[in-house]
């Protein structure tokens, strides 16, 4: 049996796809799908970048810049957010569905079926940031799909508010589709599928805390 991929089929009828991928004996269009979601990834985030959301340390010290500066500074701030989301297209793609392999032994063209549709809702999550940004002038860690804004009322602690921050309904969705699919794969028990499931998610939400983090001091060190 085979199964063809698609980056939106899977959330139409899940169950039934989720069956068919477990009894495919070969994927097909696996690459070019990753290929795609690697594009949207890019169109996203060069997007969002674009529109001047995380700039803020360059948006300050603008007034300072000649017009030729700011524009290099700015072109530059694109071109990093654009390899930020290669890098992070790659490793959403290929390090869960590695490690998941080693744990499981489902067969690893299947794991990266299951990281394409998480890369997908991620990069919806991503969406719904810019109009937080434009019209309420929320930043992506105190958006209301995330618990950064009620860790905003209980702390002053930058790294505990991204933490919370990059832990969102759509991040407690990625979980239980995660769980879902690698128990529709395998007969494994759901608690050890959520306790690890939920380590890497801790493990994503620490590090992208750290980066937020030190992403302030670097660029004050190279802006201000």
């Amino acid at each position: 049996m085979s199964y063809y991929g698609s980056l939106f089929k899977i959330f139409f009828s899940m169950e039934d796809h989720l069956f068919r991928i477990r009894k495919a004996e070969k994927i097909h269009n696996l690459w070019k799908t990753t290929l795609l979601i690697v594009l949207l990834s890019l169109l996203v985030y060069g997007w969002m970048s674009y529109l001047g959301m995380g700039s803020d340390l360059i948006s300050r010290n603008a007034a300072s810049m000649s017009a030729i500066q700011y524009e290099i500074t700015k072109a530059g701030f694109i071109i990093g957010r654009l390899l930020y989301a290669l890098l992070l297209s790659a490793f959403v793609l290929f390090v869960p569905s590695l490690l998941f392999h080693l744990l499981t032994n489902i067969p690893y063209k299947k794991l990266l079926v299951m990281q394409q549709a998480v890369l997908l809702v991620m990069l919806v999550e991503r969406l719904t940031w810019i109009p937080l940004m434009l019209l309420s002038g929320l930043d992506w860690y105190v958006s209301p799909f995330s618990f950064g804004i009620i860790a905003s009322y209980f702390t002053d602690n930058a790294w505990l508010i991204f933490f919370f921050g990059a832990i969102s309904l759509f991040q407690l969705w990625i979980m239980w589709f995660q769980v879902k699919f690698l128990s529709t794969m395998a007969a494994i028990s759901k608690k050890w599928l959520w306790a690890n499931v939920f380590i890497l998610h801790i493990l994503y939400w620490c590090m992208a805390a750290l980066f937020s983090y030190s992403d302030t001091f670097i660029l004050s060190g190279w802006f201000e």
